[in-house]
């Protein structure tokens, strides 16, 4: 069995916080209520409650898509203030940051491929990872049980056995490396799996027993994933991140490099889409890439570390991929 502690140890190298974050002793009273997901309200996002915004990036024929996605966000809770271990998921500001941050550039660029499912979930503040043992491993633990718990009912009221794409960003990948545990790894829910991008983690290429990385555009029942960096920098703990398994996001396959040309799609902030706008360079278990072209892009040439860009920077290129992936499952599973 895969050692617990290794899913968040070696995911707490991605994170940078430092002691300067206010704290307090993880207490079980302090726990926020136990979300039910048999109730509507406690997920993001249904096939039947897209945003206005979500729907722009969306099948317009949403009833023909024969595949699902589930999709977990990652770590919004960061402020130094807030001293909450794990985030109540009817915490406004939350929610606010799951529909319009995580959803609306990460988990849109699936939403051609299959319907969308996003449980909220209590989510553990980004210093859980410097702080395992003084609360922070009961915090994530807390996290996953919700994400668990609300994939069991995505598959007892919704799924039906319909194909699923597993979709995942930074804390959301933590749990996703559980999940894929728990439900699929060498088990018969692995059938149903198209595919599982776990981006923005550290993962090691033989951490499950039958869920393989993928080195194919069009293959499927795998995993993909992947840490981008500026061009030349490397993360101050890059010991950690050697032999992890790191997709091409642009050709999907063992090409090293590529070419602006090559490039489909960045979705900015201000939801524009730029093209042929990065070239990429796979090193050992990083993805550099090189300043994006698009408006104001001068603030990002101070950047070193682009893990917030993880899945926007390539968000046409996940789409089409998705969109590949989708079909090749269909195809073979007439």
């Amino acid at each position: 069995m895969i050692n617990k502690i290794y899913y968040l140890a070696v995911f707490m190298f991605l994170v940078g916080c430092k002691s300067t974050y206010k704290t307090q002793e993880f207490s079980a009273k302090d726990i926020p209520s136990k979300p039910n997901y048999d109730n509507k309200k406690n997920w993001a996002v249904l096939p039947g409650s897209y945003s206005e915004d979500l729907k722009e990036f969306s099948s317009k024929e949403m009833d023909t898509l024969k595949a699902d996605v589930f999709y977990v966000y990652p770590t919004l809770n960061t402020e130094k203030d807030d001293i909450r271990w794990n985030v109540p998921i009817n915490d406004a500001e939350q929610q606010n940051s799951v529909l319009n941050k995580a959803v609306l550039f990460q988990a849109s660029a699936f939403t051609t491929s299959g319907k969308l499912y996003v449980p909220y979930y209590r989510q553990a503040h980004v210093r859980s990872y410097t702080m395992l043992k003084k609360g922070g491993k009961k915090a994530l633990f807390l996290a996953y049980s919700d994400v668990k718990i609300a994939f069991e009912i995505y598959l007892q009221k919704y799924n039906k056995g319909r194909p699923i794409i597993i979709a995942s960003h930074s804390q959301g990948s933590t749990h996703t490396k559980f999940l894929l545990r728990d439900f699929f790894d060498n088990k018969p829910l692995q059938k149903q799996l198209i595919a599982a991008y776990v981006v923005g983690a550290v993962i090691k290429p033989a951490l499950f027993k039958t869920i393989k990385p993928m080195i194919k555009p069009n293959e499927i029942g795998g995993f993909v994933g992947w840490n981008t960096f500026k061009q030349g920098s490397y993360p101050k703990e890059k010991e950690a991140y050697k032999g992890s398994v790191t997709s091409n996001p642009i050709t999907w396959n063992d090409e090293k490099k590529t070419k602006f040309d090559q490039h489909k799609g960045f979705l900015y902030s201000n939801k524009k889409l730029y093209k042929n706008a990065i070239q990429i360079e796979i090193t050992n278990g990083l993805v550099w890439s090189t300043n994006p072209k698009f408006p104001r892009r001068f603030f990002m040439s101070f950047m070193k570390n682009y893990h917030v860009g993880d899945i926007n920077l390539f968000w046409q290129d996940i789409r089409e991929n998705a969109e590949l992936r989708t079909n090749t499952w269909l195809e073979k599973n007439k």
